[in-house]
Order: C-alpha cells, then sequence, then structure tokens
C-alpha cells in the first residue's frame, strides 16, 4: 500500500530566482500543483523551462530541488547549447567546471514527442522513472502543439475527443505532482477568438512573423476587421485543470512582462524581465506605470503581442493590445 509522502516546507516551492515573482508566489513555482506558462510565440515560454530545469538541479542549500528533471519536449524546441548557457552565466561560481556542467545535463531527461498519442504514453509510464532517477520536476514544452496539430475542432466530434484527451492528460499530471510532491510546469499557446466564435491559432507563426493579431480580417476579400480577443489555447475546462497561470507578453522591443493571472497564493501581479545569456532577468526599480491591472474582474487582463511595426524599432506605444480571457 503507497503512503502518502511528507512534504520537506523547504521544497515546497522551487524557486525561479526572479525575486519579485517568488514573493508574489510565496516562494516560486509550487510543487505538487501544474503551473502553465502561456504567451505569444517569442516571449521566452521555452527559456523559461531551461531555465527552470537548471534550477532544479541545483543544491536544497541554493534554492534548488537536488533532483533530476523529466523534460518532454513537443516542438523540437530544447536547446542543450542554451541550457549550459544558462547555467554558466546564472551560476558562474557553481558550474565552473566541466564536471558540474556535465553532471547538470545527465540530470535532465530529454523526450521528445510529437504525437498526442506518444505524450500520453510517456505521461502513463513515468511514475516509475521519478523513483528510480529521483525526479524532481517534470516539464512539457508543449502541452498545446501536438493537441492542436491532431484535433481541428471544427470537425464533428472532435471537441469531444479532445476535451477527453486534456482531460486525461490532466488527470495523469495532477496525480504525478501530488504523489510525488514535484512542480509540473506546462507550456501553452495563444488563440485569437473572434466575435463570430471563430478562433485562429497564433501560434502557428514563426517569432519573427508575429502576426497583428487586432487586424485579423474576416471573409476572404472583405474589408471589414472583426473584433477579437487573445486567449489561451485549450478553452475553459483545460484552464480550470492547471493551478496557476503565468502570462508571458510583449511590453516593447526589449522588454517582456510576466503577468500572474490565475494563482490560489498570489493576487494580480505583473514584473517585466529581459531575457539575457543567464535567461530570465526581471528589471527592478523601473518605473512601469502600465504594470497595474485595471477592471472591475481578475479574470480580464489584455495581453500584448508583437507586431510587424516592432520590426522596424517603433517604440512600445505602438503595440497592439488585446483582452486575454482566463478563467479563475
Amino acid at each position: 500500500m503507497k503512503t502518502k509522502r511528507a512534504i520537506n516546507p523547504s521544497s515546497a516551492y522551487l524557486s525561479t530566482t526572479l525575486d519579485g515573482l517568488d514573493k508574489a508566489l510565496h516562494g516560486g513555482v509550487a510543487c505538487a500543483s501544474l503551473t502553465e506558462v502561456t504567451g505569444p510565440s517569442g516571449c521566452g515560454k521555452t527559456q523559461f523551462c531551461l531555465m527552470m530545469s537548471v534550477l532544479a538541479t541545483l543544491p536544497i542549500s541554493m534554492g534548488g530541488l537536488d533532483g533530476a528533471v523529466i523534460y518532454i519536449d513537443t516542438e523540437s524546441a530544447f536547446g542543450a547549447e542554451r541550457l549550459v548557457e544558462i547555467a554558466e552565466h546564472r551560476f558562474p561560481n557553481y558550474f565552473g567546471t566541466e564536471e558540474k556542467l556535465f553532471s547538470m545535463t545527465r540530470s535532465i531527461h530529454l523526450y521528445r514527442e510529437l504525437t498526442c498519442d506518444s505524450v500520453l504514453k510517456r505521461i502513463e509510464t513515468l511514475e516509475e522513472e521519478i523513483i528510480s532517477k529521483k525526479v524532481k520536476l517534470l516539464i512539457i514544452d508543449s502541452i498545446a502543439s501536438v493537441v492542436r496539430k491532431e484535433f481541428d475542432t471544427k470537425l464533428q466530434g472532435n471537441l469531444m475527443e479532445r476535451s477527453n484527451f486534456l482531460a486525461r492528460e490532466a488527470s495523469l499530471l495532477k496525480y504525478l505532482a501530488e504523489e510525488f510532491s514535484i512542480p509540473v510546469i506546462l507550456t501553452n499557446q495563444i488563440t485569437t477568438r473572434l466575435s463570430n466564435g471563430l478562433d485562429i491559432q497564433a501560434d502557428l507563426v514563426s517569432p519573427a512573423d508575429d502576426m497583428s493579431l487586432s487586424e485579423v480580417s474576416g471573409a476572404s476579400g472583405s474589408k471589414d476587421r472583426e473584433p477579437g480577443y487573445v486567449t489561451a489555447a485549450l478553452g475553459n475546462t483545460w484552464s480550470h485543470s492547471i493551478n496557476t497561470r503565468l502570462i508571458l507578453q510583449y511590453h516593447d522591443l526589449h522588454t517582456r512582462q510576466v503577468l500572474v493571472a490565475k494563482s490560489p497564493v498570489a493576487p494580480f501581479s505583473a514584473f517585466f524581465y529581459t531575457i539575457e545569456n543567464s535567461g530570465l532577468v526581471l528589471q527592478d526599480g523601473k518605473d512601469h506605470p502600465d504594470a497595474s491591472w485595471e477592471g472591475s474582474s481578475p479574470v480580464l487582463q489584455a495581453i500584448r503581442v508583437r507586431t510587424n511595426i516592432f520590426k522596424d524599432g517603433f517604440p512600445s506605444s505602438t503595440a497592439e493590445t488585446l483582452k486575454l480571457t482566463q478563467p479563475i
């Protein structure tokens, strides 16, 4: 008979080393729960996952979990060189030798799964591996990629089939998180929902070609523009399956913003960051008057996406802002 594992208070959270974000989340990414990171392409979702992978391997005295990582890559986005670069620049003293770097990379177990079936089968077989390899962090980057490729929700029956698949996946991930008291980090994509109810998969463009989502036109040849809003992909049912949602969005050409959009412990919070050689770096001490949330409900929050105007170096005031609806 299985016994309930005792939770060490010192390892109830995995620190992000982003001080303001850690403070808001009461310590960092919570163990025994699902944390989703969503946002437009190029905002640093994979960078965040790589950074958290490095952090999980650190000793507890340095804020890590002193364990291994299982990293399921569904977009072929994992970069070993970038992983090492983050480690060397974020903790130059600790990772100052080849031996330390080699030990860190050996602790991160990468699986490339490119179909829904292979992702689900991998998750179903992780229990023994988590025990034998002393895994302390599970990452899936991204949870949405394979689902959106295989399930066209416009076809009859596909929406129900997709919902059942996501429910099964969420149930397994919650079990693993709670049974082994480990954090599970999942990346999600964004979609543009038009007023007619249609969804456009906004993340199917490259980071260099992010579209101006406020300029989505209606029928082909029509000059009319359909009003819409940007929302996290996979729908409302999925959003209720996760415990915490972090939104990464654009602020200007060089600066991005992380929003705590859903959390059982934190109020709505916003922090500005840049992506450096060491990963995500908060911009502390800068005056950002638009960092506060405005509205009658915390479930409605604006999200910024990069536009073609950004590529020409224009200031951040040209950024398109749309609504992101997140059920709490």
